[in-house]
């Protein structure tokens, strides 16, 4: 995939409920970075007030499961049983063909494998929660999952939180003033470059 107006690629992988998904909300409000979310496809069910195009592009298993096949995928992951996440190769395109950089909020495999691909474009970072008791706290604050559910996020975040080294910088979640701030210097720096 290359594009002679590839733009930088920002990656925030993390357990659930560690916070991310906020900081990423936070960094493209602000515009002087220039950033544009990637728009993950899924298999899974939306939640909540979630909209098509907006929040995923929401895929049957079969249209996901076709997609692998004709290499339609940066990256893609069986995060849960039958539930995969991807991105879509035509996202990146479409976001640098903005002249804009790519924002990502995915699952740590994906992350990471954006990273082997992309190494000197991209800046991976990983949010870690202060502990699992605030983790599953705030799994249960959302109040948009099922316990069983909330149990299977929970039991691959010792995973997931012992990837985080290979990742270039970890911000820790523990006061969610100094994330945005520590989230914010480490972009618009990488940016720059």
């Amino acid at each position: 995939m290359t594009d002679k107006k590839q733009g930088k690629l920002i990656v925030f992988s993390a357990p659930s409920g560690s916070g991310k998904t906020t900081i990423v909300r936070h960094l493209l409000k602000q515009e002087e970075l220039n950033l544009e979310f990637s728009i993950s496809a899924t298999s899974r069910e939306k939640r909540g007030k979630e909209e098509d195009g907006k929040d995923y592009y929401y895929l049957s298993l079969k249209e996901f499961k076709n997609k692998i096949k004709a290499d339609e995928f940066l990256e893609w992951e069986e995060v849960y049983r039958d539930n995969f996440y991807g991105t879509l190769k035509t996202e990146i395109k479409r976001i640098w063909a903005k002249g804009k950089h790519v924002i990502f909020d995915i699952d740590v495999s994906g992350g990471l494998r954006i990273k082997r691909k992309f190494p000197e474009q991209t800046l991976a970072l990983f949010v870690k929660p202060p502990d699992l008791n605030e983790l599953v706290r705030r799994l249960k604050d959302r109040g948009e999952e099922s316990e069983e559910k909330i149990s299977m996020r929970v039991s691959k975040a010792p995973a997931e939180l012992a990837t985080a080294p290979l990742f270039d910088e970890i911000i820790i979640n523990s006061d969610l003033e100094i994330a945005l701030q520590d989230a914010y210097k480490l972009v618009s720096g990488f940016l720059k470059d």
